[in-house]
C-alpha cells in the first residue's frame, strides 16, 4: 500500500506539472486581461480574477474560455461592471468573442484597440459615447456586432472588409446623417438593426443586402423603400418620412402570363378580350398556327416587359444617385469618350474632399475605406470642357454656415490689405488681421489662384463649403468668407497667440517661455485635431503640411490647426520640393512624393520633437549631422541621459522625468521611419491622454486636462 500511495504521489505531481505546463496561459493575454480587470475597478464579482500576473486558463477566471495558452472567449455579461475596456486588447489576437453587454462600461469612447480577430463583438447596453473606432473597419472576420443601447453618435467605420459580418445592432443611440455607403459592402448582412436614432436619407444603400431582418423604425429617413427591401419578412420602418410614392410606383407593375392549363385540366371557357381563347383555337382548326402566334406574342410582351423593367431600374438608380451625391457626370449617356474621360479626371477633385462633422459627415459624402486619391488636382480641370459647371451647382450658397462678406467689408477691415496689416504669407496666399466695424477681429487668407492653374474661381465655393463642414475645437475655424469680382477670401478666427513656430522659435525677448503642460497640452489637442481627420471625417483627410507654423494657439495656448484641406490643392511633387517642409517630411514621401494618414503621424512626431527640445525641425544654421531634427533626436530618445540633453533648456528642468519618458515613447513611435509601425493617431491620443492620467495631479487639474484647458502657473509638472 505503501508502494502504491507513492506512485500515487508520483502520477499525481506529474499531472499537476503536465497541467500547469498545458494551462500556462499566453503572457500578452495575461497582460490584456490584467489591464481589463484594473479599467473596470476590479470587482470582486470576477472571481479568480487578478490585477496582475495570474492564470487565466488554469484557475479558471470567470467568464473566460481558452484553447491551449490562448484566451478565446470573455463573456461577462450583465455583472455590473463599470470603468471602461482596457487600452491594451489588441493582445487578445486568439479571442473570437467578447461579451461585456448589460454592464455599465463607457462614459467615453470605445476604445481603439479592441482584440483584432474577433468574430462576435457584444457591448449592448452600457454607456458608450462618441465615435466607433476605426479599428472596428479591419475586423474582416467579425460576424456578430451589437453596439445597441448606448449613447454613440458617429461611424467612423468603413464596411468595406466586413463580409463575413451577419448580424449589426446600432439601435437605441444617437447616430446622425445618411447611411455610409461602404454599407453595400456587406454582403453576408441578414440582421440589420437601426431603429431608435437619428439617420436621415434614403435606405437605398440597402437594397442589395442579404437581409431577412431590418428595423429602420423611428429616424429621419426619407424617399422611398425599394421594393427588394419590402419582401423582407420581418420589416419595420414606422416613424419616419418615408413617402407615398415608394420605388415601386415608378416602376413597371411586374407581368404575370395567363396560365396555361394542362391537358389533364378542365380548360378556361372564358375568352380574352384581345381573342379567343386558346381552347377555341386549337377546336376551331388554329392548331398549331394559333399556338406559335401566342407565343410569340407572350415573347414580345414579356421582352417589353423586360427591357421596361431594366430601363426603370437604372432611371431609379440614377435618381437615386442624384438625390444622394448630387449630379454624377458618369452617368451621362451623351457624352463624347473623350469628355467622359475628362468628367472621370474631375469627379475624384469633388470627393477629395474636405469632410463634414462629426454629426453631418455622412450627408452626401461617399465613404470609402482609402485616403484620397493623390492625383494632380490642378490638372483635372479643362476650361473648355463644357462639362465643367460651376460648383455653386453642387454647393448651395445658402447651406454654408459661414458669413458671406464683401469684398468691400473685407478692403475697409484689412485697409485695402495693406502691408500694415500683413500676418503671414504662404504657399496659398497672404493672410491679413482685419477689424471690423464691430471691433471683431479676424485672419484673412487672400486665395492666390493665379498659382494654381486650371483652377476656376468657382470651385472655390465648393471649397468653403467643405471647409465650412470641418468642426472640431482643435482646427482654426472659418468664420466667413468673400468670393466678389474674382476675389476669394476665407476669414477664419484670429488667434492673437500667433503659431506654435513663432512661439517656440522667434522668442523676442518679452515672451514667457511655454511651460511643460502647455507643451502637453498643445501636443494633445494637435494630436486629436489630427485623429478627427484621418478617423471621423469621411472620406478621411490627409493634411500633408502639418508643421509648427500651422498650429495657431488662442488666448488659453488651446492649439488649433490651420491649412486643414488645402493641401489637395497643390501637387504632391509641388509639396515635396517645397523648402518649407523640410524636417517634417516623412521617410516614404522623400522617395516616393507619396502622402498617407502614416506621414502625417511623423509630421506631428517632429512638432512633438520640436516641443520637447526647442529646436527647429531642420535648421541649416546647425552641423550637418543636427540640422534634421527627427535624425539627430530618434536614436537618442530611449537613453535617459541623452534625452535629459536634448530638452528644451528653457524649462530649467520644470517637468517630471517619467513625464518627459512617456513623451518621447510616443515621439519614438510617430517617427520610426517605416510608415507601417507608426501608430494611427487614435493611439497617440490615448498615449498622451494616459501620459497625462498617470501623473500625480489633484482632481480639478485632472479635469481641466480632460477638457484641455490648463493654467500657466506651473504648479504641477509633469
Amino acid at each position: 500500500m505503501a508502494a502504491l500511495g507513492v506512485a500515487g504521489v508520483a502520477a499525481l505531481l506529474s499531472f499537476s506539472v503536465f497541467t500547469g505546463v498545458t494551462a500556462d496561459t499566453n503572457s500578452d493575454d495575461v497582460t490584456a486581461l490584467n489591464t481589463f480587470y484594473t479599467t473596470v475597478n476590479s470587482p470582486s464579482q470576477l472571481t479568480n480574477w487578478a490585477p496582475q500576473n495570474g492564470d487565466p486558463c488554469g484557475q479558471s477566471w470567470l467568464g473566460v474560455t481558452c484553447s491551449g495558452s490562448r484566451v478565446t472567449t470573455i463573456k461577462v455579461p450583465g455583472m455590473g461592471l463599470k470603468g471602461t475596456l482596457g487600452y491594451n486588447m489588441n493582445l487578445l489576437t486568439e479571442l473570437s468573442e467578447l461579451d461585456v453587454s448589460n454592464n455599465n462600461l463607457g462614459g467615453s469612447d470605445i476604445p481603439y484597440n479592441l482584440p483584432p480577430n474577433l468574430e462576435r463583438l457584444n457591448l449592448e447596453k452600457n454607456n458608450f459615447i462618441g465615435t466607433l473606432p476605426y479599428s472596428i473597419s479591419q475586423m474582416a472576420a467579425l460576424k456578430y456586432l451589437n453596439l445597441g443601447h448606448n449613447q454613440l453618435s458617429d461611424i467612423n467605420v468603413m464596411f468595406d472588409q466586413l463580409t463575413n459580418l451577419t448580424t449589426l445592432d446600432f439601435s437605441y443611440n444617437s447616430f446622425s446623417g445618411n447611411l455610409p455607403e461602404s454599407f453595400n459592402s456587406l454582403t453576408s448582412l441578414s440582421t440589420l438593426y437601426l431603429q431608435d436614432n437619428q439617420f436621415t436619407g434614403t435606405i437605398d444603400v440597402l437594397t442589395d443586402l442579404p437581409l431577412t431582418d431590418l428595423n429602420v423604425a423611428n429616424n429621419q429617413f426619407s424617399g422611398s423603400i425599394p421594393d427588394k427591401l419590402k419582401s423582407i419578412s420581418n420589416l419595420q420602418t414606422s416613424g419616419n418620412s418615408f413617402s407615398n410614392s415608394p420605388a415601386s410606383a415608378t416602376t413597371p407593375p411586374s407581368y404575370n402570363p395567363p396560365s396555361r392549363p394542362s391537358p389533364s385540366r378542365t380548360p378556361s371557357h372564358s375568352n380574352n378580350n384581345n381573342g379567343p381563347s386558346r381552347e377555341s383555337d386549337t377546336n376551331n382548326g388554329g392548331g398549331k398556327s394559333s399556338k406559335v402566334g401566342g407565343a410569340a406574342v407572350a415573347g414580345i410582351v414579356i421582352s417589353l416587359v423586360v427591357v421596361g423593367a431594366v430601363v426603370a431600374f437604372f432611371l431609379i438608380k440614377r435618381k437615386s444617385v442624384r438625390r444622394q451625391q448630387g449630379y454624377d457626370p458618369e452617368k451621362n449617356e451623351h457624352l463624347s469618350p473623350l469628355a467622359s474621360r475628362k468628367i472621370k479626371q474631375l469627379r475624384p477633385i469633388r470627393t477629395v474632399s474636405l469632410s463634414p462633422t462629426a454629426k453631418e459627415l455622412k450627408k452626401n459624402v461617399s465613404m470609402n475605406l482609402k485616403p484620397p486619391s493623390k492625383i494632380e488636382l490642378h490638372k483635372s480641370f479643362d476650361e473648355n470642357d463644357p462639362t465643367n459647371k460651376p460648383a455653386t451647382e453642387k454647393v448651395n450658397v445658402s447651406s454654408i454656415r459661414a458669413t458671406a462678406y464683401t469684398v468691400a467689408d473685407l478692403q475697409v477691415a484689412t485697409k485695402s490689405f495693406s502691408a500694415d496689416n500683413l500676418v503671414s504669407e504662404g504657399r496659398f496666399g497672404c493672410i491679413y488681421r482685419a477689424q471690423l466695424c464691430d471691433q471683431k477681429i479676424l485672419a484673412v487668407k487672400k486665395i492666390n489662384f493665379s498659382a494654381l492653374p486650371g483652377h476656376p474661381s468657382d470651385f472655390f465655393i465648393e471649397l468653403v463649403g467643405n471647409i465650412a463642414k470641418l468642426n472640431h475645437p482643435n482646427l482654426s475655424e472659418l468664420d466667413g468668407y468673400c468670393s466678389e469680382h474674382g476675389q476669394c477670401l476665407l476669414a477664419y478666427e484670429f488667434y492673437k497667440n500667433g503659431s506654435l513656430y513663432d512661439l517656440l522659435h522667434l522668442s523676442d525677448g518679452y515672451s514667457k517661455p511655454l511651460s511643460w503642460n502647455n507643451r502637453v497640452k498643445i501636443a494633445l489637442g494637435s494630436a486629436r485635431a489630427l485623429e478627427y481627420l484621418h478617423e471621423t471625417c469621411s472620406p478621411p483627410i490627409i493634411h500633408k503640411n502639418f508643421k509648427s507654423s500651422n498650429i495657431l494657439l488662442d488666448d488659453d495656448l488651446n492649439p488649433h490647426i490651420s491649412d486643414c484641406g488645402f493641401a489637395d490643392l497643390i501637387p504632391n511633387q509641388e509639396l515635396q520640393e517645397s523648402d518649407d517642409n523640410l524636417g517634417y517630411r516623412a521617410p516614404e514621401v522623400t522617395m516616393s512624393g507619396q502622402y498617407s494618414q502614416k506621414s502625417d503621424v511623423y509630421s506631428f512626431g517632429v512638432v512633438m520633437l520640436e516641443l520637447l527640445t526647442g529646436r527647429k525641425a531642420f535648421d541649416s544654421c546647425r552641423a550637418r549631422s543636427q540640422q534634421s531634427l527627427a535624425r539627430w533626436a530618434s536614436p537618442q530618445l530611449h537613453d535617459i541621459d541623452s534625452l535629459d540633453q536634448m530638452v528644451d533648456p528653457t524649462l530649467e528642468g520644470l517637468y517630471h522625468a517619467k513625464s518627459l519618458s512617456r513623451f518621447a515613447d510616443a515621439i519614438a513611435l510617430c517617427v520610426q521611419p517605416e510608415p507601417e509601425f507608426r501608430p494611427p493617431m487614435s493611439e497617440v491620443v490615448q498615449s498622451l491622454v494616459r501620459l497625462v492620467q498617470r501623473a500625480s495631479m489633484g482632481t480639478t487639474l485632472s479635469s481641466e486636462w480632460n477638457s484641455c484647458r490648463f493654467d500657466e502657473s506651473g504648479d504641477h509638472t509633469f
